[in-house]
């Protein structure tokens, strides 16, 4: 870490021209106990991005593809960030990146071989791309129930027993591959559950469908079952993340909406929604 004489003399720039920059959210910085602190290592990345930056002709969309998240919607919304949310995902969103149509992916991804999560999809997605996921939030997944669980679920081979109707998740979902691999653990092959027809693409369409009784069960997140006052069981704890490009990393939309995601509005509100432990938000776990 260094701090603003140290990072100025490290860019040759007048400590002034420093304090502007992080005022303005343009260079990658923290701020502890009242103190603007910049990491090495993202201010080099940041060097590196500006020195091959994009044309606007050159740039993404300024969207958010991927996975469906009630406290990242808001937080897009509220910072004024100008990304829009498209939920489409986790995988989808990783392609669209890929192929320029998104600036973000936004993803929960688990992969069978390792067992870690997201970073496995972006290198076999991405594997030549300055890529850099930033870990967004943990977010508690499980059942959602029809108010007072009135088929008395308790585990997941009960979708079974008490011939449950489920929604299911489209197939380029996280949510989808986690409740897949949580039904292989109970021993619940996924052709003895009663899925509904029609996919949600959305943890809020998921939810709806069993607040307005055309379901009986989903998987989705704890913020879901609490926006709609449904009964919820907690299964996993998953980590989402966001995935982009490095020089879009230290643009103003993004750096806006992480600038927000450190706020006490955004913190209030994660406590809100329940469900989500923003304590690692914006912390790098892959850096390609």
């Amino acid at each position: 870490m260094m701090d603003t004489r140290e990072v100025a003399a490290y860019l040759r720039l007048k400590e002034r021209r420093v304090y502007d920059l992080a005022r303005r959210q343009a260079i990658p910085h923290v701020r502890a106990t009242g103190k603007l602190l910049f990491p090495r290592r993202q201010i080099d990345a940041w060097l590196a991005a500006k020195s091959g930056a994009a044309t606007e002709s050159d740039r993404s969309p300024p969207i958010i593809a991927g996975s469906h998240d009630p406290l990242l919607e808001w937080a897009a919304r509220a910072s004024a960030s100008g990304l829009a949310v498209l939920a489409c995902g986790s995988r989808a969103g990783v392609e669209r990146l890929a192929k320029g149509q998104a600036t973000v992916a936004a993803i929960h991804w688990r992969d069978e071989a390792s067992g870690d999560d997201n970073v496995p999809l972006v290198r076999a997605t991405l594997p030549s791309a300055d890529i850099v996921v930033l870990e967004w939030a943990r977010r508690t997944q499980g059942l959602l129930l029809a108010p007072g669980n009135p088929l008395r679920i308790r585990k997941l081979d009960d979708l079974k027993k008490k011939h449950a109707r489920v929604v299911p998740r489209q197939i380029d979902a996280g949510s989808r591959r986690l409740f897949e691999h949580l039904l292989t653990q109970a021993h619940v092959s996924i052709d003895d559950v009663a899925w509904l027809p029609r996919a949600a693409h959305a943890e809020t369409d998921l939810a709806a469908a069993i607040a307005d009784g055309r379901a009986d069960a989903g998987l989705g997140i704890e913020a879901a079952a609490h926006a709609h006052g449904l009964a919820f069981i907690p299964l996993a704890i998953e980590r989402m993340d966001l995935v982009m490009h490095r020089r879009d990393a230290f643009e103003p939309p993004v750096q806006g909406l992480l600038a927000f995601a450190r706020s006490p509005e955004f913190a209030a509100q994660a406590r809100s929604l329940t469900g989500y432990d923003v304590a690692n938000v914006g912390l790098v776990v892959f850096n390609a």
